[in-house]
């Protein structure tokens, strides 16, 4: 069965010149054209479009959706992965509906005798909110060369890859904690083997000299939102990685 134009954009709410523009270069091209000269669409090419709306609403842009179309995955691996992203987005959504919904409790609630608003837990404030782009910024102004470095190595990345570099990275967090609940000092020959393979998983994406890896460690910590991704395998977990990354810094970058 085939669909024109303007039942792809009733169906879908894209517009006919968002359709006609995706044409152009090379994103959804229809099936084929009627004798009125008209676009029409098939199955495949609604699945498509699906694809490119659902990738969109994720924030990637038109280049790299081309690039996961054209790796040619298999459908439904593709929709599963969007479908895990999209519940990731959600969760983070609904994290952020409650972080909102419980400051207007507060603030309509719990006003003390100067008509002042108190808010029992300031650092609940800022619960679920992201600040990818300002430290992204940071980044770029203090190590422009690695921040250069770092986005190019991204952009060569493929799902698979980013895919098996997480995995990875999950493992070598655990094999840390397993040192860790063992006792072994950071400065340890075997810890600082790990953390010369860690070292080199870095330098996939940009290559750290002592002060910036020594300062990537302290990230680790600093940033509660790294921080939890580390104790969530086991607490105290960033601190002793990070612990590992100054001694190997100290002894082999400087």
């Amino acid at each position: 069965m085939a669909w024109s134009i303007a039942e792809v954009v009733r169906m879908s709410g894209v517009t006919s010149r968002t359709l006609r523009y995706y044409d152009e270069i090379g994103l959804l091209p229809p099936a084929g054209f009627g004798s009125n000269g008209h676009r029409s669409y098939e199955e495949a090419d609604l699945l498509r479009l699906q694809r490119i709306l659902l990738m969109r609403e994720l924030g990637l842009g038109l280049s790299e959706i081309r690039r996961v179309l054209d790796e040619r995955t298999d459908p439904v691996s593709a929709l599963r992965e969007h479908h895990r992203r999209l519940c990731e987005e959600r969760d983070r959504l609904d994290t952020l509906v409650s972080t909102v919904e419980r400051t207007i409790t507060e603030l309509e609630e719990g006003k003390g005798d100067d008509d002042m608003a108190k808010i029992s837990r300031p650092e609940n404030l800022f619960e679920g909110l992201e600040h990818t782009a300002e430290e992204d910024a940071e980044v770029r102004e203090r190590w422009p060369k690695a921040w250069e470095e770092a986005r190019r190595s991204r952009e060569t990345m493929t799902d698979a890859d980013q895919e098996a570099w997480q995995r990875e990275a999950t493992a070598q967090m655990i094999r840390f904690a397993e040192f860790m609940v063992a006792g072994t000092p950071p400065d340890d020959p075997a810890v600082q083997a790990e953390t010369a393979v860690h070292y080199q998983a870095i330098c996939r994406f940009w290559t750290p000299n002592a002060e910036a890896y020594v300062g990537l460690g302290r990230i680790y910590v600093d940033d509660p939102r790294m921080r939890v991704n580390f104790d969530r395998v086991a607490d105290g977990l960033a601190a002793y990685q990070r612990d590992a990354m100054v001694a190997y810094a100290e002894a082999r970058l400087s």
